[in-house]
């Protein structure tokens, strides 16, 4: 591993080739803030991609890239030019800020956010530091003022049912006991079920004719609220839900895959295969590429 020194050294590097690309780089030079956020999201998306596959060069890859859109986006902020392409330049914000603020900024928060560790609080544990957190946020100077006030508007739906039920149960609306999350899991199927009942039998007509006008309002209100059920479930029994489901695609994806190779080495298309033969197939592939467990295509 690196020492210290060649840590800082590396890292000084880094902000000198950024120098130099914002001032001889065309493409480089061209960037703004808006400009750059798709690609930051991207380049979050494939870290999270390289960490689900447990590959250390790849997660130290795409680390680096991230990297490169902090110190990009610290550059742009000390620069006195239109770094905003969607505001006018009497529009665009002055109050500049360079990598040393972001960092000092970040270190300051750090040290307020951890009494236990730099003040006088006590922290057991995990749990306890947590809870912590939500009391310190809630002092903090241009922090959040209510619980679910830090909670980015953006975030995918599914991490985000996850981070408000996370934040609102760290100030004590939780249940007692986890296992009484099922009861609530349960009502939510029956009350999804009853909606379906109700639209199936408002729509009328043939299964097909129900089955293409169905999804109305209601019923996705309700299909939400088992959605939010069963994610404050996966959070009492300490399961992230998105790596979960993450799991499942990636399951279901080298399954499927392995489905359409043997299709192809019988000389067939997918679309003139049975579902009886396709899921012949899928419980062969559960056996051969990963030892076999349960669960059928269909289910």
């Amino acid at each position: 591993m690196s020492s210290r020194e060649e840590k800082l050294a590396a890292f000084g590097r880094l902000l000198d080739i950024m120098d130099d690309l914002r001032e001889k780089c065309p493409w480089d030079r061209k960037q703004t803030f808006d400009s750059l956020r798709q690609n930051t999201i991207e380049e979050i998306y494939e870290l999270a991609t390289a960490i689900s596959r447990h590959d250390m060069n790849e997660i130290s890859k795409e680390l680096g890239d991230v990297l490169l859109h902090v110190v990009f986006y610290a550059k742009m902020g000390s620069e006195d030019k239109n770094n905003f392409s969607d505001l006018s330049s009497e529009e665009q914000p002055h109050d500049n800020f360079d990598i040393a603020d972001v960092c000092n900024r970040l270190c300051d928060k750090l040290i307020f956010r951890h009494p236990h560790v730099y003040g006088d609080e006590a922290a057991r544990n995990a749990e306890d530091v947590s809870k912590l957190w939500e009391q310190v946020k809630l002092k903090e100077k241009g922090g959040n003022k209510t619980v679910l006030g830090g909670i980015p508007d953006s975030l995918p739906s599914l991490i985000k049912a996850y981070r408000i039920q996370d934040k609102v149960a760290n100030v004590g609306f939780d249940w007692k006991n986890k296992e009484d999350v099922w009861a609530k899991v349960k009502e939510e199927i029956a009350e999804f079920e009853e909606e379906m009942r109700k639209e199936s039998a408002h729509i009328g007509g043939s299964p097909e004719n129900v089955s293409a006008n169905m999804g109305g309002s209601h019923m996705t209100e309700e299909f939400g609220d088992l959605l939010f059920s069963l994610i404050n479930a996966a959070r009492l029994y300490k399961i992230r839900p998105d790596n979960a489901l993450e799991q499942t695609n990636l399951k279901f994806i080298r399954r499927f895959n392995y489905i359409e190779a043997k299709a192809k080495e019988q000389g067939r298309e997918l679309k003139d295969m049975t579902l009886a033969e396709m899921d012949a197939l899928w419980e062969r592939a559960k056996t051969d590429i990963e030892g076999g467990d349960k669960g059928v295509i269909t289910g």
